[in-house]
């Protein structure tokens, strides 16, 4: 491994990584120095470090002098920040608010019925209600064993202008002074697009395993051996056996663990997790940094109680259709006063009903814990 992904590795160990939404209008208007007070408090209220331009802060669809505006206000803040590239929405079909770039497929329908945080973008990547699982998508669900939780769209092969933009997006990064990067899962060959990644930026990188196109064993350990891989995040939703197999994995080959699992938030740290990069800290970021907290200290009850807090939050954010879940945090991040409600909006996911609003600040309201102060959200190392 080389030095660089060795020190990210150490930095981030014991972490809490909030992965960042993006505030901005139904228009798809955003405000820097509204997302800079908003990634500040998420520092403030126990975020280690911020993974930015993800799919919860749907990185793939801003114009490229947002994306910079919101690395450097990020960066700004003194943290380990990691940067989300790749991704791209393609082919075209219509362009979304605020970026000109089109929108693919179910992207353009409102992203229904999948997606996760962190995670390779609905546009590229998630399902969508009633596709059938086929072509590659098929193929690596049968090479990983593992359960196939919601139908898949078919996709095609990563381009080379669509490599292009991600090797270009991560030099970009680097030159703004991130700490390394959050590479979306492709179609294509996963481990070219990851050495080109590093070969360009020097950055070191964060790989992915999300459940709507989880890695063959081989792929992953193709990545887990690149030198330029400090860890590897899991995000399989509700593959139990998928998500230890990746951690063990992980820690097999010396990189750093990471749970991106907001449903099996819990179980994944006594599976091995080392880290949390979690798209529920968008806004539930003390009640996420709670559950570290627990996890490193002797109590077994506190833990038990604070991952049942975190667990009715993630069932009332973390539900059906899945790509709403950007949504739910933003309208969470607006009830906890981190950002204005005109700017509580995803124009790149499904429409949801008013009534689920009030369901989830009511809910969250509930899963608070009774003091914020959890101190600094760090795992045993």
């Amino acid at each position: 491994m080389h030095i660089s992904a060795q020190t990210l590795r150490d930095r981030l160990r014991g972490s809490l990584i909030a992965a960042a939404a993006t505030p901005m209008t139904a228009d798809g208007e955003v405000d820097l120095d509204l997302v800079a007070r908003y990634l500040a408090g998420l520092v403030a209220d126990g975020a280690g470090a911020l993974a930015v331009l993800a799919h919860t802060g749907r990185g793939p669809f801003l114009a490229p002098e947002i994306r910079a505006g919101v690395i450097e206000r990020a960066v700004a803040l003194g943290v380990p920040v990691l940067v989300g590239v790749g991704g791209h929405p393609t082919p075209p079909n219509r362009a979304h608010p605020a970026t000109g770039h089109e929108a693919t497929g179910h992207a353009a329908a409102g992203h229904a019925a999948a997606g996760h945080e962190v995670t390779g973008h609905a546009a590229a990547g998630h399902a969508a209600a009633g596709h059938e699982v086929t072509g590659h998508a098929a193929t690596e669900h049968a090479a990983t064993g593992h359960a196939v939780t919601e139908p898949m769209a078919t996709e095609p092969m990563v381009t080379e202008p669509e490599a292009e933009r991600t090797v270009a997006e991560a030099r970009v990064a680097a030159g703004l002074g991130a700490a390394g990067v959050l590479v979306f899962p492709s179609a294509g060959d996963r481990a070219a697009l990851h050495d080109a990644v590093w070969r360009a930026s020097g950055l070191p990188m964060i790989a992915f395993d999300l459940y709507t196109r989880p890695c063959p064993p081989a792929v992953l350990g193709a990545l887990l051996a690149h030198p330029g891989v400090a860890g590897l995040k899991t995000a399989l939703l509700s593959d139990a056996m998928g998500c230890q197999q990746a951690i063990a994995l992980a820690r097999r080959a010396g990189r750093l663990a990471i749970t991106g699992e907001d449903r099996m938030f819990g179980p994944s740290l006594l599976w091995g997790a080392e880290a949390a990069l979690v798209g529920i800290a968008a806004a539930g970021v003390e009640i996420t940094a709670a559950v570290l907290d627990a996890f490193r200290g002797s109590d077994l009850r506190a833990f038990e109680e604070a991952s049942a807090r975190l667990d009715r939050l993630a069932q009332a954010t973390f539900t059906d259709p899945m790509e709403g879940y950007v949504q739910r945090m933003l309208w969470l991040a607006a009830a906890e006063g981190r950002i204005p409600g005109a700017y509580a909006h995803d124009p790149y996911g499904p429409p949801l009903p008013e009534e689920e609003r009030a369901a989830v600040v009511r809910h969250a309201g509930r899963a608070r814990p009774e003091s914020s102060d959890q101190g600094d959200a760090k795992l045993a190392t």
